[in-house]
């Protein structure tokens, strides 16, 4: 695995040249007064290091002669061990995250010039952490002010995510193998889900057996917070209470994604709470996996990233204008995005280490290209609010049809011929949704 993670240091070390980047550990985040959550590492620093501890700093400076790639890191402490849980320590740093030198977060003001002075720039994103922001800009003014006597030193902060994020949007067969890991454990779940879900029961009781899974299968735990969202729950994008009754004559929409070896998968199904949909259910249903089978066969590598949303979107403005819920012309509502007030996001994200991961959609006028290695959800869905709003000039929508929202999702895998759908072990056809 380190061969991995020294892999991805040479393509950065390229790409930042005469520079040097300053990467800063991710935060520690309090729960509650003296509680803190569990720590999860920034993930650029641990996409570059696999260093999975808070309050330290990567170094790298491809111009030094001996230390490209340098850690600064916490030091053994046997009384703080004892609380919080073992250290890798600065001499392990070395030997277990080849790290050309280490030494202690301590030091950092006193040794971090020396990997600084001879570069052109400082490559470092300026975080939610002021105080820490301030030292890297004190740092670079203090090579500025002796610039013109010296000429040599960082004349720009330049942030480093534009050159990080194509290196991460490309996944390796290493990184794939989690995801799909991650993906299968995230389907067992839905499964579960599936085979369980019943009038009377509350939303948190799926819940608590997809999370259950997560774990048990060896899972850091959910990728985000699980969404289980019954009735007019369905509606609301980003639901997380999770604590309603379920009854039969109802949806229910699950979107649950696991993380597993720091990767993420990211799944949503909507089935009926009872054994069948009800006809205006089932009619959504069905257009919406219309869509989402519509928008999935534009992933392909060389295709650009707006042909799958739009492909999801005609689909749907289609068969909303067949039953009646919009009208007028079809090149114009798209235009207009009269169609929003039932599908109000897009239909994908790039997911990997992140959620919502890192990449590149649009430069300029340009979208950006499919490439094999790429891997995007798929997602689309129709919403209609028991108050739902029509846009202006559309028609109100009969009370059949509202309180009813649908969203189908995958993880899309590009590949040198088409698409892989790394969560088809999902069910999502109309008859597997019926018991």
């Amino acid at each position: 695995m380190q061969s991995e993670f020294q892999q991805r240091r040479d393509r950065f070390l390229e790409k930042i040249g005469n520079g040097t980047a300053i990467l800063r550990s991710a935060p520690t985040a309090v729960m509650h007064n003296d509680v803190e959550y569990n720590f999860r590492q920034d993930s650029d620093f641990f996409y570059l290091t696999g260093f999975n501890e808070a309050h330290c700093v990567a170094v790298f400076a491809p111009w030094h002669e001996t230390h490209k790639f340098v850690l600064f890191v916490q030091i053994k402490d046997r009384d703080k061990e004892t609380w919080s849980g073992y250290r890798i320590g600065v001499e392990a740093a070395k030997e277990m995250y080849g790290a050309d030198e280490a030494y202690p977060i301590t030091e950092l003001d006193e040794k971090l010039p020396q990997y600084v002075e001879k570069a052109n720039r400082i490559y470092y994103h300026m975080g939610r952490d002021r105080r820490f922001n301030e030292r890297i800009i004190a740092l670079w003014q203090r090579f500025m002010a002796t610039y013109e006597k010296k000429w040599t030193g960082p004349i720009a902060i330049e942030d480093p995510g534009p050159l990080l994020s194509p290196l991460r949007q490309v996944k390796s067969e290493h990184e794939l193998e989690l995801m799909r890991t991650a993906a299968a454990i995230a389907a067992e779940s839905h499964n579960l889900a599936l085979q369980l879900r019943k009038p009377g029961m509350y939303e948190y009781e799926i819940q608590a057996e997809i999370e259950r899974l997560f774990r048990l299968r060896g899972g850091l735990g959910v990728a985000y917070p699980s969404i289980v969202a019954s009735g007019a729950n369905s509606c609301i994008l980003h639901y997380t209470e999770n604590d309603r009754q379920m009854r039969d004559g109802e949806l229910l929409l699950v979107d649950a994604g696991c993380c597993y070896g720091y990767y993420n998968s990211d799944i949503t199904r909507t089935y009926p709470v009872g054994n069948t949909f009800t006809e205006e259910q089932r009619i959504l249903y069905e257009l919406v996996l219309k869509a989402q089978l519509a928008a999935i066969a534009q992933v392909q590598p060389g295709s650009p990233w707006n042909q799958f949303h739009d492909a999801a979107v005609r689909t749907i403005v289609e068969g909303l204008m067949e039953l009646g819920l919009l009208q007028g012309d079809i090149d114009a509502i798209i235009k207009e995005e009269k169609y929003k007030p039932f599908f109000m996001h897009g239909t994908g994200h790039w997911l990997g280490l992140d959620v919502h991961d890192v990449g590149v959609r649009q430069i300029g006028e340009t979208w950006q290209s499919f490439q094999p290695g790429h891997v995007v959800t798929v997602e689309p869905g129709i919403y209609i609010r028991p108050d739902f709003k029509p846009a202006e000039e559309q028609p109100e929508v009969p009370e059949r049809w509202r309180g009813i929202g649908i969203r189908i999702e995958d993880d899309v895998l590009v590949t040198s011929t088409g698409n892989e759908i790394l969560t088809a072990a999902v069910p999502k056809s109309l008859e597997a949704m019926e018991r």
